[in-house]
């Protein structure tokens, strides 16, 4: 270790007197973090937590699993045209995990189209309110099984998207391979 004079250090950008370290110029301050670092690899994890750098990788490295039973609020609410929707929020611990919406007319063939893309959004929702109250990573694939779920007859919007988001996944297998034209 050599000790220099006033000269700009390193780690924090202060002009402080400065002690060589591993090829650093560190000063006193920096020279001591760096030691306890050295000494307690965990002290950095740490640090990291008490400057507030930590709390979205520890929310995710406790990720928990959706219970069988939820608590639950049903909304009842009309369109624009009049149809009565019911939507009903899934909550933990007071905050929405995941929403769902019917209607009285499931059977009604000119709202299927309506109704495919309504579970499509409403599973979507969901998969991102689980990411922000419980952690859960989203992924492609978890994407993925949400459209091929939310999928009611062939060729409708959910499975097109899925067919064309499932050629960036080359594990997931549910979507035919059908050769879709690429615009560009």
């Amino acid at each position: 270790m050599k000790k220099t004079q006033n000269e700009t250090c390193n780690f924090c950008g202060k002009k402080k007197k400065l002690t060589t370290i591993n090829s650093a110029e560190l000063c006193t301050t920096c020279k001591n973090l760096a030691e306890l670092i050295a000494r307690d690899p965990a002290q950095l994890e740490k640090l990291a937590t008490l400057a507030g750098l930590q709390q979205t990788q520890k929310k995710q490295s406790h990720v928990r699993e959706l219970p069988d039973v939820l608590d639950g609020v049903r909304y009842r609410t009309t369109d624009r045209e009049r149809n009565t929707w019911y939507v009903s929020v899934s909550e933990l611990d007071g905050n929405p995990v995941e929403i769902f919406a019917s209607t009285a007319f499931d059977r009604d063939h000119h709202l299927q189209s309506r109704i495919s893309n309504l579970t499509t959004i409403t599973r979507l929702i969901s998969l991102i309110l689980r990411h922000i109250f419980m952690g859960e990573t989203v992924t492609l694939d978890k994407t993925l099984i949400q459209l091929q779920k939310s999928s009611r007859q062939p060729n409708d919007l959910p499975e097109m998207l899925g067919r064309i988001l499932a050629k960036y996944s080359p594990d997931f297998k549910e979507f035919d391979n059908r050769d879709e034209e690429r615009v560009r």
